[in-house]
C-alpha cells in the first residue's frame, strides 16, 4: 500500500507560478506511471500530465510548454512545475501512482484573473 500526499496549492493570480508536490509514503522507483490529474467542479478528472520511471513525459495540449512534470525518486516525490498559470487551470489537482491505482487527497489551486 502507498500513500499519495499532495501539496503546494493554493491561490494565485494569472501569470503566476506554482509548484505541487506529491510525496510518497515509500519508495518510487517500482512506480511505471506517476501522473497529475485535475477535476474542476461539474468537469471531470482529466489527466495533466504524466512521467513514466523512464523519465518519459506527457502532457495535455491545454498545459504544453507551461507545465513541466519531473519525479525524484530518492525523495520519492513528483513534482508539477506549473507556470504562466490561467484561470482555466482552476481546479484541484491530484496524484496517481500506478501499478496500484494509489491516489492522492489532491489539493486546490485557484487562478484568478
Amino acid at each position: 500500500q502507498v500513500q499519495l500526499v499532495e501539496s503546494g496549492g493554493g491561490l494565485v493570480q494569472a501569470g503566476g507560478s506554482l509548484r505541487l508536490s506529491c510525496a510518497a509514503s515509500r519508495s518510487i522507483f517500482s512506480m511505471n506511471f506517476m501522473g497529475w490529474y485535475r477535476q474542476a467542479p461539474g468537469k471531470q478528472r482529466d489527466l495533466v500530465a504524466a512521467i513514466t520511471s523512464g523519465g518519459i513525459t506527457n502532457y495535455a495540449d491545454s498545459v504544453k510548454g507551461r507545465f513541466t512534470i519531473s519525479r525524484e525518486n530518492a525523495k520519492n516525490t513528483v513534482y508539477l512545475q506549473m507556470n504562466n498559470l490561467k484561470p482555466e487551470d482552476t481546479a484541484v489537482y491530484y496524484c496517481q501512482g500506478l501499478p496500484g491505482n494509489y491516489w492522492g487527497q489532491g489539493t486546490q489551486v485557484t487562478v484568478s484573473s
